[in-house]
């Protein structure tokens, strides 16, 4: 076991992560990146993501996890309203451990953490509209120092999020419309 994780360690530390690069949108290619990104990931990804919609990156973070990557998901509540376009409930359905982060009035953060080497970050929503329409941007980042504290923003976000689909989140969901009213 200690020979195996030491094998995965020196793989992801010696993987080269050079072909990163800024994308900008519409049209500038992150979506193709992100997706290739995502499936050169071995260990984990951990996201946190405002808009979700996006079915390419929706299915490589499903083929991650069905080749073992640790894929974690946490989402801003809005995407509770877009049952219907939301990669949530795909995600969740495909055993992937979706959250909602309910304690800010919008979880903006748009990031993937990909072997806690590399941060994908930006205004870039992980959406069709984010790629085709929208005037947005994706930022590689793989300075050790960045990387460790997205990390750690990222667990402290999951520290107060909710499981999707759990009663906590059905009674949340009931609630924001009258709140909004």
């Amino acid at each position: 076991m200690k020979s195996e994780s030491l094998i995965l360690f020196f793989y992801i530390l010696l993987q080269d992560w050079s072909w990163l690069d800024v994308k900008f949108s519409p049209n500038g290619g992150a979506t193709d990146q992100i997706v290739t990104a995502l499936n050169r990931t071995r260990k984990s990804i951990h996201v946190q993501a405002y808009s979700f919609t996006s079915k390419p990156i929706i299915q490589a973070l499903i083929d991650a996890k069905k080749r073992g990557v640790d894929v974690i998901i946490i989402l801003d509540h809005s995407n509770e309203f877009n049952d219907k376009t939301s990669g949530g409930g795909p995600c969740s359905d495909a055993g992937i451990q979706v959250l909602v982060d309910p304690k800010h009035g919008i979880a903006h953060n748009k990031i993937m953490i990909l072997d806690e080497n590399v941060v994908l970050t930006g205004s870039f929503n992980f959406s069709n509209s984010a790629e085709k329409n929208n005037a947005e941007n994706s930022v590689p980042l793989t300075n050790p120092i960045l990387v460790k504290k997205y990390m750690d923003n990222w667990i402290t976000h999951r520290n107060h999020s909710i499981p999707w689909g759990s009663p906590a989140h059905r009674r949340i969901k009931a609630m924001i419309p009258v709140l909004e009213k």
